[in-house]
């Protein structure tokens, strides 16, 4: 199926070169799989000729998207999301601009000729499993240029942070970025019994990739109103600093001291049962860390003892009114974040249990929400304030096949 989503890619990239634009506008996601995605594609349309404008988001919100696509003969991308709001992104669209969508979430085909879908999971590939967005813009930026093969590594870091691996091990596109990186030099994989161990290469060592995501993760999440997006492209684009160091411990504090609030309570109050779902709501109380974060303290909280290993766990937390980059909005909405117990996910891989993927969005539309990234194992959507329990007894409906 690769081929096919080749294909599409290649008449991407035609249509991009023969645009009028000299400037792109690039919208990424603010995780390390959207940071080295947002870095991919920087150095590659750089290398192409284009000035880029790039903004990270945590979700392409309505609100935003109606700012973003209101301008007319632009050249817009987005990485590591929008897959699935594709038909909304033509509607807002109407024409205007050229959109290219480079995410790996589950996503809706549109037919219209200024909106490119170019997500895998439109040609037959499993986001979850075996393609990344950095992977998925690497084969892009590949596409644009066989220059910039040299941008493999960061695809494998990217994969490695967003952690889909079948047997320990990065699989299908994702492997071969990986092989590629380690052919260049830039990678290393150790082999255990447990799986595979990736290694970045730099010039004072090698990093695993492991730590390498919770770096770039913390930038970007827990320092997303504070500049760690940009400071993780650059990171990604020219090496590790003093100063990026010197961020990341700051924002580790801040987020080491929420999370351990959070802790606390749960262990003193317990948290929201109902038959299949355990969750909780924080309100805005990891401010000013961005919302991403109640999904970091969910895959926190999900392997320990506080949690009952047989229900789904969600966490809400209310979306802030200052998009960095973009300003200020009025949501007046809470996201939900949702993730599975170690003991449920083999059974979700297997199709015995239901995905969040699956249920989530379902329910989120119910009530008029707003869904774009979800995964069988991890999903995200919006709601309304004030309608986090509502959501929970869609879920269950959908769960107990009470509809």
């Amino acid at each position: 199926m690769l081929k096919d989503l080749s294909e599409g890619m290649r008449e991407a990239v035609e249509r991009l070169r023969r645009h009028p634009a000299a400037g792109v506008d690039l919208f990424h996601h603010n995780d390390s799989d959207g940071l080295t995605s947002g870095a991919i594609l920087t150095r590659a349309l750089e290398r192409a000729g284009f000035s880029v404008r790039r903004v990270c988001l945590e979700k392409p919100y309505p609100q935003l998207l109606k700012k973003i696509l209101a301008p007319e003969g632009k050249i817009i991308i987005f990485a590591d999301f929008a897959g699935r709001i594709a038909p909304l992104i033509a509607e807002l669209n109407n024409g205007r601009n050229l959109v290219l969508i480079l995410d790996h979430h589950k996503a809706v085909a549109v037919d219209d000729q200024q909106v490119f879908n170019l997500d895998p999971e439109l040609f037959g590939m499993r986001g979850d499993q075996e393609i990344s967005a950095s992977t998925t813009c690497y084969r892009f930026a590949c596409i644009m240029d066989q220059a910039n093969r040299d941008l493999a590594v960061l695809a494998a870091v990217g994969a490695v942070g967003d952690g889909f691996f079948l047997e320990g091990k990065l699989t299908g596109p994702n492997r071969e970025a990986a092989v590629e990186a380690v052919a260049q030099g830039s990678l290393a994989i150790d082999t255990s019994d447990c799986g595979e161990a990736y290694f970045f290469n730099t010039p004072a060592g090698p990093i695993h990739c492991d730590q390498m995501g919770e770096y770039l993760d913390t930038l970007g999440g827990a320092g997303y109103s504070g500049g760690g997006p940009e400071m993780g492209v650059r990171v990604c684009l020219e090496g590790f600093s003093r100063e990026a160091d010197s961020m990341v411990a700051d924002f580790r504090d801040v987020r080491e001291a929420a999370f351990s609030r959070e802790m606390d309570r749960i262990v003193r109050e317990g948290m929201h049962e109902t038959a299949h779902i355990q969750w909780i709501d924080i309100g805005d109380d990891f401010r000013p860390m961005g919302v991403k974060m109640i999904g970091v303290f969910l895959d926190e909280l999900k392997s320990g003892n506080l949690v009952d290993s047989g229900k789904y766990l969600a966490g809400f937390m209310k979306i802030p009114g200052v998009i960095p980059g973009l300003g200020e909005f009025v949501f007046n909405e809470v996201k939900v974040s949702m993730r599975v117990p170690p003991a449920m996910e083999e059974g979700i891989r297997a199709g015995t249990l239901p995905g969040l993927d699956t249920f989530l969005p379902e329910a989120t539309a119910r009530l008029d929400g707003f869904s774009d990234a979800c995964h069988s194992l991890t999903a995200a959507t919006t709601v309304a304030a004030g309608r986090q329990s509502e959501l929970i007894a869609e879920m269950e409906k959908i769960l107990s096949n009470e509809d």
